[in-house]
């Protein structure tokens, strides 16, 4: 990779900035799991697996005052389900000093990388060799501790020497296809061609694209998956085309306590998101807004899950729980 998304250095939690991607490259750093919470809350980082792993630095950084740090990031982004995940996994570990905790933290980061080059592998057997693979969002090594989910897919597709155009959503409203996927496969020299959320379904149905892969925040037993607002629209345009439609996350996004997509809490945030562009108010002054930062894709137009565990397919009450993903 050609960037990192975030490490620990000197005492602090460093993150890319990608609220100022692809204008500039900052670093915002964290020292206390407050700082780390504002930095998920206000989409310093973003993606499931970034900020499961950042809670995990998070908590270790206040490791004096756990339960209420704890508390803390929990509330910061309620709809990605790996904050939970890596937040009982560090509550599992005595002494709950800074060190230990750290200590695991680190496990943390480094099995979410290994977990996106695994997923990578499998995927890349699903993707058709020359055709375009259509993504949404940004799942990519911007969402995770490198390398990507979804991306992570393109990216071992691309270097198995398959042929596949990549096609990203802008995904509107904060842009992140258009800002972060186009500008992290640029930095790593894979060709990428942006396009409207709204031209995704001429595009399916022109035949060329071959397969659609996207990420995901968290996963219910029966496979309805939450991600980036979009996605499910996307998905029906798929299955109306004909075209596969895959969902690639590590173990830690799925949610053993979510019996369907119903039971995933859907996280809205401010209008100001929708009603404005770059600071400059767009809409009418007034107007009410609906802005949900995700939305639910039903199992049945998924057309296989990839974790770092295998590739499953549907009735995913029972292949998910085969490959393990599912514990």
């Amino acid at each position: 990779m050609s960037f990192r998304t975030l490490w620990f250095e000197d005492g602090a939690l460093h993150l890319l900035d990608q609220r100022r991607l692809p204008a500039r490259v900052e670093i915002v750093k964290a020292r206390s799991a407050a700082e780390v919470a504002k930095a998920i809350r206000e989409m310093v980082i973003r993606g499931a697996p970034a900020i499961g792993c950042a809670a995990a630095y998070g908590l270790a950084l206040s490791a004096d005052d756990f339960d209420d740090a704890r508390e803390v990031l929990l509330a910061a982004r309620p709809t990605a389900v790996n904050v939970r995940w890596a937040l009982e996994r560090l509550a599992k570990v005595t002494p709950r000093t800074f060190g230990a905790l750290k200590a695991e933290a680190d496990k943390v980061l480094e099995e979410d990388l290994a977990a996106c080059r695994a997923i990578g592998r499998f995927g890349a057997d699903l993707v058709p060799d020359g055709k375009g693979i259509l993504t949404h969002c940004n799942a990519g090594g911007l969402a995770t501790s490198g390398y990507g989910t979804a991306l992570g897919v393109v990216r071992a597709a691309v270097a198995s020497g398959k042929k596949c155009a990549v096609f990203a959503d802008e995904t509107r409203p904060w842009l992140q296809g258009a800002r972060l996927t186009a500008w992290e496969l640029l930095q790593d020299g894979i060709p990428v061609t942006l396009l409207p959320d709204v031209a995704a379904a001429s595009l399916l149905d022109s035949g060329r694209i071959g397969c659609v892969v996207v990420g995901a925040d968290r996963i219910a037993r029966n496979g309805d998956t939450a991600n980036k607002i979009g996605t499910y629209p996307l998905a029906l345009a798929a299955h109306a085309a004909g075209v596969p439609f895959f969902v690639a996350a590590p173990t830690s996004t799925l949610d053993p306590r979510a019996a369907t997509g119903a039971d995933i809490p859907i996280e809205e945030r401010a209008a100001a998101e929708v009603t404005h562009l770059a600071g400059q108010r767009v809409a009418a002054e007034g107007v009410e807004v609906f802005n949900p930062a995700f939305d639910v894709t039903p199992a049945r137009y998924i057309s296989a899950i990839v974790t770092e565990r295998g590739v499953a397919r549907p009735p995913y009450t029972e292949t998910l729980t085969i490959t393990g993903a599912l514990r």
